[in-house]
């Protein structure tokens, strides 16, 4: 089976439709980046083109750090267009993005920016929930690792809620422009701690104890449904779900090469966890900090988020405003792998990691020494590659003791599986062999449910035959764990 690189097809071309080939959009949202891709699906083929690549991140306004949606819109409408453009024959549309966070919407659409989950006033949302239902009782209820962030205390920090008719999360949000529907795709629905992790279902009891009306929680749409057609404008194409929570999508396409396997989907986060046939909600997996988020076709996805390539990401962009240019992250990567592995490393998941801002001060100081010179550039990466590596290696060992499982292999996937040190380290650290690869598997997974549901495979395949076409086309890399 083929498959392509993200930049196959040269920018201004027109494709030419092979027979048995098939052609979907895919609009694959991250919390620094979005891409809008191309995929293809035959007998033998499973390809993606990069059509559209643009910046995304946090923007800060006089009242704290919001997502440029109307930007984030104008950039995928133009990425949609382009693929059309150069692939003609498209059936569908599917979007992904991260989690958790929404816009308001009223009669007359979006009441205000949404809110970055990163910014602040979601402190105040967490006091105000556990005041009422305590987190041992959440838990039971929605299953979800606390994370500050979670839409549901976001809610309770939000005072623009009561004059709203409908919440959307990100790709839902997106899909309503395109379809005029309102509707929560399931698995990112389950990120909101609103969602009964026993169910499925909205958990209303819970959200009106909470004061957040359940009339602004949208009927609910499991991937593979169709959402709509898009508008004319976008040649009425169906919008299908898809796993729209990015790691969903991007669990659908680890090659699990074992019943045992863990993964790692690794970008900004780092989601490291198994999956599963049914939630996990003990007391000793609350203790750890254990998520039960929805995945495709029923499936758990038992996790913990780790801080991931974000400390190396905020740190390279401290030190390219530094100097003034930027710095070459594979240069830097390289030389930090030719020094010693350190022996002091800090806690990749300390709360003082988590806004944006000046990265190396705020974990020279949880090192206890100074801000590092540009000579000592190459030893604190490797310190943070470390450091990251650690904490997946240990979320690794709790996810399979919380879970009564022997891991034998590890699937890191995301942009992280390009990262050769990083892959290396994880092996290292955890005892445990690392496939690294496909980068892409979010946009795959995305590709794959829309394939799936469109028919291109024929009879109904399960997850396991969508992985064996990702494995075939897109062979990993493996790192075997050294002494």
């Amino acid at each position: 089976m083929s498959g392509a690189s993200p930049d196959a097809g040269g920018a201004g071309t027109a494709s030419t439709v092979r027979p048995g080939v098939r052609a979907v959009a895919a609009v694959d949202l991250g919390a620094t980046s979005g891409r809008v891709m191309i995929g293809r699906v035959g007998d033998d083929v499973l390809e993606l083109e990069q059509v559209a690549r643009f910046p995304n991140g946090p923007v800060e306004r006089p009242d704290g750090w919001h997502w440029d949606v109307e930007a984030l819109w104008a950039h995928v409408r133009e990425g949609l267009a382009e693929a059309r453009r150069r692939e003609p024959s498209i059936e569908s549309v599917g979007i992904d993005s991260w989690a958790v966070d929404y816009g308001l919407l009223g009669a007359d659409g979006l009441l205000a920016e949404p809110f970055h989950y990163r910014d602040g006033r979601t402190e105040r949302g967490v006091d105000a929930v556990h005041a009422v239902v305590p987190f041992e009782e959440l838990y039971r209820r929605n299953g979800l690792q606390f994370l500050p962030f979670n839409t549901v205390y976001q809610y309770a920090a939000d005072a623009q809620l009561a004059a709203a008719e409908a919440s959307l999360l990100i790709p839902d949000l997106l899909a309503e422009r395109l379809t005029g529907r309102r509707v929560a795709e399931r698995t990112n629905a389950s990120t909101t701690g609103l969602l009964d992790v026993r169910t499925g279902e909205w958990d209303t009891a819970l959200a009106e104890a909470l004061g957040i009306p359940s009339s602004v929680l949208p009927p609910l749409v499991d991937p593979g449904g169709t959402i709509g057609p898009a508008t004319a404008e976008h040649g009425e194409l169906p919008v299908i779900a898809v796993g729209s929570h990015d790691t969903a999508s991007a669990v659908v396409a680890v090659p699990l090469s074992s019943p045992d396997a863990a993964y790692i989907s690794c970008g900004t986060w780092g989601l490291v966890g198994l999956e599963l046939p049914a939630p996990i909600v003990t007391d000793a997996a609350r203790a750890a900090n254990f998520t039960n988020e929805g995945g495709v076709d029923g499936r758990v996805r038992f996790l913990h988020n780790v801080t991931g390539l974000w400390l190396l990401s905020e740190t390279v962009r401290s030190w390219s405003e530094a100097d003034g240019k930027p710095v070459d992250l594979g240069r830097l990567l390289a030389a930090a792998a030719a020094v010693t592995a350190p022996g002091r490393l800090f806690d990749a998941n300390d709360p003082s990691l988590a806004a944006p801002g000046d990265m190396p001060a705020r974990i020279a100081s949880l090192l206890g020494r100074d801000v590092p010179g540009p000579s000592e550039r190459p030893m604190f990466a490797r310190i943070i590659v470390e450091s990251i590596a650690r904490a997946f290696a240990e979320t690794l060992r709790t996810a399979a003791g919380l879970a009564g499982r022997e891991i034998d292999v590890v699937h890191l996937v995301g942009g992280g599986a390009l990262n050769a040190l990083l892959c290396q380290a994880t092996a290292d650290r955890s005892g445990l062999p690392v496939l690294a690869g496909p980068v892409e598997a979010t946009a795959l997974g995305n590709v794959l449910v829309q394939a799936r549901a469109l028919g291109c495979f024929g009879d109904e395949p399960t997850l396991e035959d969508l992985r064996r076409r990702v494995a075939d086309a897109f062979p990993p890399r493996r790192f075997e764990p050294r002494a």
